[in-house]
């Protein structure tokens, strides 16, 4: 039997890291998810199989996002999701209060989100956003480190962590554990 990906596709993902990947796959993850739309227009879409659209201006439905994102930039629909700004900043005002040694919670897919969200608005308002990602960011990875030194990850510590985290947190401590069991000699 064939491989699903040919050698060439094979070609795509070999020069990635681990957690490279498991973003790619998060965010395709994300961009199939459906999302409440309004249809600004009368909309009639057919793509075989995958595809068929028929609504009518004033409609509300919903729609993967991926195809949101394409009506939206045609003036077709106007989506109704959450507003992705308020989220972000939540989730940097919750990190920046927590203690020095607790991480904050934050969703599995809070990186794709906020990666989309950054893609979607101007240079500027981005630019702001990325200011105060950058502590964010730091913050939690020198948490992710400390806890990884010291213990495996525990049901506790992953359900405050994205996708991503968590294999940086379960790297980071295969690696301090390898170091731990090198320098003391362990089996």
């Amino acid at each position: 039997m064939n491989s699903l990906l040919d050698p060439n596709t094979n070609k795509l993902f070999q020069d990635l890291d681990d957690i490279s990947i498991l973003y790619i796959f998060s965010n395709l993850d994300y961009l199939l998810k459906d999302v409440r739309v309004i249809y600004l227009k009368d909309v009639e879409i057919q793509i075989h199989p995958f595809v068929f659209i028929s609504a009518k201006e004033g409609d509300m439905t919903s729609v993967p996002r991926w195809i949101s994102i394409i009506l939206n930039k045609e003036g077709l629909i106007e989506i109704h999701d959450e507003d992705n700004l308020s989220y972000v900043k939540r989730a940097l005002n919750r990190e920046r209060i927590s203690s020095a040694h607790a991480l904050s919670a934050i969703d599995p897919d809070f990186y794709v989100r906020t990666n989309n969200y950054l893609r979607s608005i101007d240079e500027r308002e981005r630019e702001s956003l990325i200011v105060s990602l950058n502590p964010f960011i730091a913050s939690r990875i020198q948490k992710i480190v400390k806890l990884s030194a010291s213990s495996p990850l525990v049901p506790e510590i992953e359900e405050k962590l994205s996708l991503e985290e968590k294999l940086l947190y379960e790297t980071f401590y295969e690696m301090t554990f390898n170091f731990k069991k090198l320098v003391l000699k362990l089996e």
